[in-house]
């Protein structure tokens, strides 16, 4: 299993904004020069993000994004279902066709296993991940 880029660029972007947290506004543009990311893809992600609720902008002099949480509020899941949707390892739980379903035993079992993974990203906050890695 593998993020697509596009969520791992949004945890990326929202670790970046998280370290204004208290400061100054900032944007696309800051988050991008900050991140190494295209500012047209940034861009993307904070629209999503702030649809989600994880960010939120504001226009005109003063303006600009901040968390829309505190980051401790914020978790790896929320990032994630921001821009992936629900977290599910099947699509089958999500009622798509399966050319199996009528034989399979482990489709009931297949929430169990999604809430199991949504509950691991959601035990870890942005404030972890925000965090400067310690050198030993």
């Amino acid at each position: 299993m593998r993020l697509s880029n596009l969520a791992d660029y949004a945890v990326v972007a929202m670790c970046a904004a998280s370290r204004h947290c208290g400061g100054a506004k900032t944007s696309a543009a800051e988050l991008a020069a900050e991140t190494g990311l295209p500012v047209p893809t940034v861009q993307k992600l904070v629209s999503k993000l702030s649809a989600a609720g994880l960010l939120r902008s504001s226009r005109g002099a003063g303006g600009g994004l901040q968390l829309a949480r505190p980051a401790a509020a914020i978790t790896v899941a929320d990032i994630v279902e921001a821009v992936e949707g629900p977290i599910a390892l099947t699509a089958c739980v999500e009622g798509a066709d399966c050319s199996v379903e009528h034989e399979c035993l482990v489709k009931p079992h297949w929430p169990v296993v999604n809430e199991a993974l949504r509950g691991a990203l959601a035990a870890i906050p942005l404030t972890q991940l925000a965090r400067e890695r310690e050198i030993a």
